[in-house]
């Protein structure tokens, strides 16, 4: 009976320190998966990062361009608009010689 016991007590001892040092092993790893996976998160936010910052030169690329293309509209508008002037100027002045020339 005293054999059964000791036996039946060194084996509770053994699965209960066996179980605790499982429960060591499974926050060890717990702590590893955790650590990794912050790891992977900092990767992540470093290529979104880069994503952002190639988007951000392409618009301004854009931008300038756009921009560009404006200012020359801008400029060939600037000229069509002065010279019509020009050409309202000198009708006016016809109409005048016009009334003129009637008028006596």
């Amino acid at each position: 009976m005293k054999k059964i016991m000791l036996s039946v007590i060194a084996v509770m001892c053994v699965a209960g320190f066996s179980s605790l040092s499982f429960a060591e092993d499974m926050g060890k790893m717990k702590g590893e998966m955790m650590g990794e996976m912050k790891g992977e998160m900092k990767g992540m936010k470093g290529e979104t990062g880069e994503m952002k910052g190639e988007m951000k030169g392409e618009m301004k690329g854009m931008k300038g361009e756009m921009k560009g293309k404006h200012d020359e509209m801008k400029g060939e508008m600037k000229g069509k608009h002065d010279e019509m002037k020009g050409e309202m100027k000198s009708m006016k002045g016809e109409m005048g010689e016009m009334k003129g020339a009637m008028g006596k």
